[in-house]
């Protein structure tokens, strides 16, 4: 659809927040009632990666939702709950713009995430175990199985898992043993027949052995019909033949348990000198970080419970109980199964308008630029624009940003070859990308040993900016190719993350991403650039100037933009005044919101959606109407104080028209989706707008939209 100041405004009311007339413009838009809590927030998000389990997903992509969900609360723990752990414990009281002291967040989390752990477990028992049973996928308890299977296990366990074991002892000889972050244990209580003494001892479950063990190489003939698969979990196999491993011991109990430990470990980047070996000391401490959650299993005594809590130094408060089994990212290894009929069809995706792989992309650059929209667009004109810049005779250097590459990069290994080539490399490589920091770490090593020039970025800041540039030289001189995006150098992540990204031979970009790599490299003030919005130099300043515009336009203005995250206070502020002044604004956030729409006389004119789906919303797009001259901006920022103060991140510009209409229907067609989008009320909560589908409306899914238009998928 075209460009226009109303857009889809009256397809996403579904909460009834409709554009009215500001009823109080003297409200204090600082009141912590006007904002939500992060932490809260982040767990709702995590709540509808919960209810995709029961969506209309084949089953193993619904199983895959449920160990995602799983992922991503450990991730919260060891990161925003360890945080809020060591403001407490530093005697730091202060608040965010919500208004609750870390101490009343961490009360508030153990009550939400209790209920979600229930709901958890609920999915798995009442909902993905039963259809697995029934699609030939057994997942069996260890007491259920017959005596030859039990027979068989036995065996199993002296051959591979008896080795790898070691029961640690806790008495007053032995200190209480260490136990590392997300490992699975068994707490085993023993008795000494001859004195009848108990004791205490742990056993780790190992990791490196499959969580669910498969029955089927062991007894094929237990096979019921050739596509059925049997699994049993791994602590069920331990647990019954513990007595090998305490022999002339009676096991009295035995019970999981489950810990969480605190991994964001601060760098002293200014002591450092070496940021590399730093940051590879800190992983090394990971293991070491104060216990922040401790899961046990329902029916756990509170003997062990109190051993337990006592010795990590933990409250009531970190415990979590589970009537299911601990850790359910275990689930992956059902996904991996080779069961095509239970899950996602795959696509082909399509190549970017105006690509064509038979003709060299510099020539094509020099022409066109080049619009992706990810996954739906393939990932390989990128690799092959890099691997081409390493190939080619007449280019002379390569500067690239890499926060996230992932394993067996090709962009990585063309920019090594671009190196034994006799091309001017360089590679930024973040080391500080949480949890990828140690597979960062191996290609920057690997980039340094081939000759490449890596930097690691600045201190204090995350490069989180997303370029590639190349310098060419032509007939007419030297010549700048960049390609800009808002996700990051990944072949994998690149199939199942949205985004966008833009790969151009304009000037103007060229010279600010030169300028860039110079600020990130040598020594800059550079405060302006000519199209770029840099954080933390101008981005800040430059956005608010953008939704201030509006705001003077009143009820002509338009705001639509999506995004991660919305939690900077400030933004917040511009937008509640905007909507305030009649401005119509629709927000898409995946993940984080802490502003509350559809309050009188603060946000009636703004709406929040989050869509959840097949593949994970990554890309971030801001577009103003600004009275008919529309200014659209795409990058790597989300409206977060880290992104937008601690972080380099980029916005830039889309101006040709065509590109820019092509980006603003991809936001369109957000706005319509009715099947995987949830609408965020004022007090919140979000609510899936399938619930508030009028009778006769058909549902709309914006992702298998995208599949058909771009791919050909068919359902």
């Amino acid at each position: 659809m075209a460009e226009t100041p109303t857009g889809s405004a009256a397809q996403v009311a579904g909460n009834g927040a409709g554009p009215l007339k500001n009823e109080n413009p003297q409200v204090d838009l600082y009141a912590p009632s006007l904002y939500i809590n992060r932490e809260l927030s982040t767990i709702e998000f995590n709540r509808r990666v919960l209810l995709e389990c029961y969506a209309d997903h084949p089953l193993l992509e619904r199983v895959k939702f449920l160990a995602i969900f799983t992922g991503n609360t450990d991730e919260f723990f060891m990161v925003r709950v360890s945080g809020l752990k060591q403001q407490v414990l530093l005697g730091i009281f202060d608040t965010k713009a919500d208004g609750l002291t870390p101490r009343e967040q961490l009360v508030a989390i153990h009550r939400v995430m209790t209920q979600l752990y229930a709901q958890a477990t609920a999915v798995w028992q009442e909902e993905l175990y039963p259809q697995l049973t029934r699609a030939g996928i057994h997942v069996l308890e260890y007491e259920s199985l017959r005596k030859r299977a039990k027979e068989k296990l036995r065996g199993y366990f002296d051959r591979e898992i008896f080795p790898v074991l070691t029961p640690l002892a806790f008495d007053p000889s032995r200190p209480f043993p260490h136990i590392s972050n997300l490992s699975l244990n068994l707490a085993v209580v023993v008795r000494n027949p001859e004195t009848n003494k108990t004791s205490f001892a742990r056993v780790k479950v190992p990791s490196a052995l499959p969580r669910l063990v498969p029955l089927n190489p062991l007894d094929p003939d237990e096979l019921l019909a050739p596509a059925e698969q049997k699994f049993v979990w791994l602590e069920q196999v331990i647990a019954a033949n513990l007595d090998e491993l305490f022999p002339g011991m009676e096991i009295v109990d035995c019970y999981p348990f489950r810990v969480t430990r605190n991994t964001d470990m601060e760098i002293q980047e200014e002591e450092a000198d070496d940021l590399l070996l730093t940051v590879e000391e800190n992983l090394r401490q990971r293991h070491f970080g104060s216990v922040v959650r401790l899961e046990i299993a329902e029916g756990t005594p509170d003997d062990i419970r109190e051993t337990l809590v006592k010795n990590l130094q933990l409250s009531n408060y970190d415990v979590y109980t589970t009537g299911g089994p601990l850790g359910f990212s275990s689930l992956w290894q059902l996904h991996r199964l080779e069961r095509p009929d239970l899950k996602d069809k795959p696509y082909q995706p399509a190549l970017p308008a105006g690509y064509d792989p038979d003709v060299p992309i510099f020539d094509t650059l020099q022409n066109r630029e080049l619009l992706f929209h990810l996954p739906y667009d393939s990932f390989g004109p990128v690799v092959d624009y890099v691997e081409d810049a390493a190939d080619d005779p007449n280019v002379l250097a390569i500067k690239q940003t890499l926060y996230r590459v992932g394993p067996n990069s090709p962009i990585v290994r063309a920019l090594m070859r671009a190196r034994e080539n006799g091309k001017q490399v360089t590679a930024l490589v973040e080391l500080k990308a949480r949890f990828d920091e140690e597979s960062n770490i191996e290609w920057a090593r690997a980039l340094e040993r081939a000759g490449v020039h890596v930097v690691y970025g600045l201190i204090g800041l995350k490069t989180h900016c997303k370029l590639c540039l190349v310098v060419r030289r032509e007939r007419d001189g030297i010549h700048r190719y960049l390609h800009m995006s808002t996700g990051n150098y990944n072949s994998l992540t690149a199939r199942v993350y949205t985004d966008i990204g833009l790969m151009t031979s304009r000037e103007e970009f060229g010279a600010d991403a030169s300028e860039l790599f110079n600020f990130l490299t040598g020594y800059s003030n550079q405060r302006e650039y000519r199209k770029f919005l840099v954080a933390p130099v101008n981005l800040r300043e430059n956005l608010l100037a953008f939704v201030e515009r509006e705001t003077a336009l009143g009820e002509k203005g338009r705001i639509l933009a999506k995004m991660n995250a919305l939690v900077d206070p400030q933004m917040i502020r511009a937008f509640y005044r905007a909507s305030q002044a009649g401005v119509q604004i629709d927000l898409i956030i995946r993940g984080v919101c802490s502003l509350r729409p559809g309050l009188p006389g603060v946000s009636d004119n703004i709406r929040v959606t989050s869509v959840v789906g097949r593949f994970l919303e990554h890309s971030r797009m801001y577009y103003f109407h600004n009275d008919g001259a529309p200014v659209m901006y795409v990058g790597s920022a989300d409206l977060m104080p880290r992104n937008i103060d601690r972080r380099v991140e980029i916005l830039f510009p889309v101006d040709d028209p065509d590109m820019r209409q092509v980006i603003y229907d991809i936001l369109d067609v957000y706005l319509r989706d009715t099947e995987k989008s949830y609408v965020l009320h004022g007090d919140g909560t979000y609510v899936p707008r399938l619930e508030l589908l009028e009778e006769g409306e058909e549902p709309f899914n914006s992702q298998l939209y995208f599949l058909g238009t771009y791919t050909g998928y068919v359902e």
